[in-house]
């Protein structure tokens, strides 16, 4: 049974990734990578607003035939709203990223879930190969980039969070723009052994959500319905730091990273008037295998 709801809260589980795996060199024009990440989203008021207390109060309003409102319910709705914001969750990505031209590169990366398109601007360092290097070993570059992921956010299937929607029949979707701005010194020529890679992250994300309960009453009261919560539009940005190391040879390479995001969330609309301040931490350690594929150059 354990094994069975931890495959479902994966299968489920879905966000735009926000682990930067990339270095400042650019993909080389004519080229390919492709490439997977593993990696762990731990973000602190997520924790703080998911934790046994409010699975024990999801079990017990969900064995109510009327629920009456009361704090428990806006417990609920916070913790609903808190993991599609920023779930804790293990999460995976496969990509492909092509050399469009010089200096520039387009990728697509499917997170399970998550779509997202990006493209980076290499500014800083020579556009060369292994093969063909434009300059000397250990050369400096820098990129920046524009990422867009949208996704249709929901809670997972396993017990805890299905008392939750049930009771509150909660609805969401989300995109998000990230903007990393990439620096790294190469390990040989052109990156042939790899690369160590720092910067920094901005991302505004986009959110939609709304409760739309049936089975809560107005406190003190059995026959009042709460009313529904109508769809809620809500932004955040969310500043952060990285750093990774590239490290194989030509034509693959291991990549662990890590990064650290601080968003502050907002005021976040509940049911009876109610509101949720949310802001803190995000750590996301990360593993990534990548490959590349050359192609013969003049």
């Amino acid at each position: 049974m354990a094994l069975a709801a931890l495959t479902a809260f994966f299968a489920t589980s879905c966000m735009a990734p926000r682990a930067i795996t990339s270095s400042g060199k650019v993909t080389p024009r004519g080229e390919f990578r492709v490439g997977g990440t593993q990696s762990f989203n731990i973000p602190t008021e997520t924790i703080s607003k998911t934790g046994a207390v409010v699975k024990e109060a999801a079990d017990q309003l969900s064995r109510q035939d009327k629920v009456q409102y009361s704090d428990l319910v806006d417990k609920l709705q916070v913790a609903a709203l808190t993991y599609v914001i920023d779930p804790v969750q293990p999460a995976a990505d496969l990509y492909v990223r092509y050399g469009a031209i010089d200096r520039l590169d387009v990728g697509y990366k499917y997170a399970f879930g998550s779509h997202v398109f990006d493209a980076m601007y290499q500014f800083m360092g020579t556009t060369g190969t292994p093969e063909s290097p434009g300059g000397a070993a250990g050369g400096m570059y820098g990129s920046i980039g524009l990422q867009f992921a949208t996704q249709r956010a929901r809670l997972p299937t396993i017990p805890y969070f299905d008392n939750i929607n049930s009771l509150l029949r909660f609805q969401a979707n989300r995109n998000d723009l990230l903007v990393p701005l990439v620096f790294s010194k190469s390990f040989g020529p052109e990156e042939e052994i790899g690369a160590v890679s720092f910067g920094a992250v901005y991302t505004r994300t986009f959110l939609r959500y709304g409760f739309d309960p049936r089975n809560i009453y107005k406190s003190g009261s059995s026959t009042d319905l709460l009313p529904t919560l109508p769809e809620q539009r809500r932004s955040f940005s969310s500043y952060g730091a990285f750093a990774n190391v590239k490290i194989g040879y030509r034509y693959a390479y291991i990549i662990p990273a890590f990064a650290m995001y601080y968003q502050n969330y907002g005021t976040f609309q509940l049911l009876n008037n109610k509101t949720a301040k949310l802001k803190g931490f995000t750590f996301i350690p990360s593993i990534g295998l990548q490959f590349r594929i050359p192609t013969s150059r003049k």
